[in-house]
């Protein structure tokens, strides 16, 4: 065991897109567990694209992080001491723990984890909250029928990879939208994607246009900005917009209006062609999660879902992975190895 407790703390609001000054390491003690605790080491760190609004002051459907506080964010951990019943030492378990390197927790939230199942770390990805958000939100909102033509943006990451698939086994046809040929050829070849389009193409709308004759059924919407713009003339009537993210704005200054107000346009077409355009937060599903263990875990080991994982090495490196996980620079789920599993 170390002799100090690692934290990362949120020690500047951001303005526009977050630097390394936004962010301040802290060495604190290892908590020490009392009755009815546990302590935790934690093993992977998840990032995500949601926490960038975290980092915002601003009214959201949860509570930002305070200045001086440990960056929020899902982790896998080991109990490495145990005051608590249901909980013994050497578990690993799923938390929330944040960005540091021990937790304490008094075993709301946890869940065990069987290191023999699967990688611990398909927890935070395929297994864990995106791949969640990717079954939930397609298979409620998006609805896709056999023969319907399915498009996603950010198509290799953790979200998109898995609704592609996820529509494909349902008998939809699955198109891509990734950034870079790299990226477009494990969409195409490895997870079996009908078509990818990359959006950095000078002629995006055009490829897209060609890659769906027929329209656009469901649209997964995980970015906006010229994505959305390439994709919404091509939406048929009723088609389905599940509203995951909107990674291309989250960095805009507040009140930032970027290009013409589409807003009228948009409605336009949301009334004459029926459009359902519905935002979700994947907990608004929980009663649908045992359903997703037992069918991914299956779709997994059937090879029907492939996945990719980003990993990087040390929890000091966080903030570096975060920022570039805004630009688009990670490729697949992207994890921070915070320290060994044994």
């Amino acid at each position: 065991m170390t002799a100090q407790n690692t934290q990362i703390l949120l020690a500047a609001r951001p303005i526009g897109k977050p630097t390394q000054d936004d962010f301040r390491v802290r060495h604190a003690a290892i908590p020490e567990p009392a009755d009815g605790q546990v302590s935790l080491k934690i093993i992977y760190l998840s990032l995500d694209p949601y926490m960038r609004g975290r980092m915002n002051a601003g009214k959201s459907y949860a509570k930002p992080v305070e200045i001086g506080d440990v960056m929020e964010g899902g982790t896998v951990a080991r109990v490495v001491r145990s005051r608590h019943p249901e909980f013994r030492e050497g578990d690993f378990v799923l938390s929330h723990s944040g960005w540091q390197s021990y937790a304490l927790s008094d075993g709301a939230g946890l869940r065990k984890l069987d290191p023999s199942a699967a990688p611990l770390s398909t927890a935070l990805g395929v297994l864990g909250m995106p791949g969640f958000t990717a079954y939930s939100g397609l298979l409620t909102i998006g609805r896709p029928k056999p023969g319907e033509t399915v498009v996603v943006a950010a198509a290799s990451g953790a979200v998109g990879s898995a609704v592609g698939q996820i529509a494909r086994i349902k008998g939809a046809r699955a198109v891509g939208i990734a950034g870079g040929a790299a990226k477009c050829a494990f969409v195409r070849d490895e997870l079996g994607f009908d078509a990818v389009i990359d959006h950095h193409a000078a002629d995006f709308a055009e490829q897209l246009a060609a890659a769906c004759p027929g329209g656009i059924d469901v649209y997964f919407e995980n970015v906006g900005g010229h994505v959305w713009d390439a994709v919404f003339p091509l939406l048929n009537d009723f088609a389905r917009i599940p509203v995951c993210g909107l990674i291309a704005q989250y960095n805009n200054r507040p009140n930032e209006q970027t290009g013409a107000d589409r807003l009228p346009l948009v409605m336009r077409d949301v009334l004459s062609k029926s459009l359902q355009i519905r935002g979700f937060i994947q907990r608004e599903f929980v009663d649908q999660r045992p359903d997703f263990y037992r069918e991914m875990a299956g779709w997994i080991a059937s090879g029907q879902i492939r996945y990719r994982e980003d990993i990087v090495d040390g929890l000091e490196n966080a903030p570096t992975a975060f920022i570039g996980l805004l630009e688009g620079r990670n490729f697949g789920k992207l994890v921070i190895r915070v320290a060994d599993e044994n």
